[in-house]
C-alpha cells in the first residue's frame, strides 16, 4: 500500500500559523555570523546519540515523497502541541553517524544536518521550515531545541599564549565535520580532553606531530581555540596550520 501523504496537514486545516513569531526565529537564525553558522553546523562533542522520545523529520508536505530534504521544503515534525512544540520554535536537525556503514549501525556520535523553525502546529503534528542547511536533511533525522553558539573571545584570531604544557598532552581524536581524517586552518576538529580535565571554552592548544624515530621532538603543526566542551571532548577549531591535520596529532594545553 502506497505510504499515505500529508494532506491533511495544509496550512488551512486545523493548523494555526503566527507570521510574527515565525519572522522572529528566522530574523535570529540570520543574524548569526558566518563563523556562528559553522559552529552551529559541527557536530555536538560528545559521542550521545539521539535522547529518548525525540521529534523526527516524517518527510516533506510534497506531492511527491522524497527522502532528501532541503531549503524550500515544508518539512512534516511527528509532534505537535501534545508533544510541547509551539509556533516559531527553533529545533537543530541531526543524525546518527553511521561512518559509511547501512544507517542504523552502531554510530559514533551525530551529524548536524541544519535548523529549522516551526509555522503550523496541532495536536499530533507540526510543519516547519528550513532556516539553515548544514547538508542534506533526510526523513526520521531527529530534532533538538535550537540553542545559538556562543564563541570565546577571539575565536576568529590566532593566538600563542604561554608556553605548552607537554605533561598534559592529548589527541585530536576526530574530525568536526564526516568522515575526513585531514583538516586545516579554519576547520573543527574533537580533542580528547573536555570538562572532565578542567577544559573551557577559549583554551588555546598548540598541535604537534610525532615524524622521527623514538626521541626525537614532537614537530610544531599549528594553533586551535576550543569552542565547546563535553564531559570528556571538546569541539576545536584550527586557527593556524603549516601543515594538513590529521586524526592522531598531539595538543598541548597552552598556559
Amino acid at each position: 500500500m502506497r505510504r499515505p501523504r500529508f494532506a491533511d496537514l495544509t496550512l488551512g486545516t486545523a493548523l494555526v500559523l503566527v507570521a510574527a513569531g515565525v519572522a522572529a526565529a528566522q530574523t535570529n537564525s540570520a543574524m548569526l555570523s558566518v563563523l556562528e553558522k559553522a559552529v552551529a553546523c559541527a557536530p555536538p562533542p560528545s559521542f550521545d546519540g539521539p535522547p529518548p522520545r525525540s521529534l523526527h523529520i516524517l518527510g516533506s508536505q510534497d506531492t511527491n515523497q522524497r527522502a532528501l530534504l532541503g531549503p524550500g521544503d515544508m518539512l512534516v515534525i511527528d509532534g505537535g502541541t501534545e508533544s510541547g512544540v509551539q509556533l516559531g520554535q527553533q529545533f537543530f536537525v541531526r543524525r546518527v553517524n553511521s561512518f559509511g556503514e547501512a544507517r542504523g549501525a552502531r554510530a559514533a556520535g551525530t551529524t548536524t544536518a541544519g535548523w529549522i523553525s516551526i509555522v503550523a502546529v496541532n495536536d499530533s503534528t507540526a510543519i516547519a521550515t528550513v532556516d539553515h542547511a548544514c547538508g542534506p536533511l533526510l526523513e526520521m533525522d531527529f530534532l533538538l531545541p535550537f540553542v545559538a553558539p556562543v564563541l570565546p573571545a577571539g575565536a576568529d584570531r590566532n593566538e600563542t599564549p604561554g608556553q605548552p604544557d607537554f605533561m598534559a598532552l592529548g589527541r585530536i581524536v576526530e574530525m568536526g565535520g564526516g568522515e575526513r581524517v585531514a583538516t586545516a586552518t579554519g576547520d573543527f576538529v574533537f580533542i580528547d580532553q573536555g570538562s572532565d580535565q578542567g577544559v573551557l571554552p577559549g583554551a588555546r592548544y598548540a598541535l604537534y606531530r610525532d615524524v622521527g624515530p623514538k626521541g626525537t621532538p614532537l614537530s610544531s603543526v599549528g594553533e586551535a581555540i576550543v569552542i565547546t566542551t563535553g564531559t570528556s571532548m571538546s569541539l576545536t577549531r584550527i586557527t593556524r596550520a603549516r601543515d594538513v591535520v590529521f586524526a592522531g596529532d598531539y595538543v598541548a594545553p597552552r598556559k
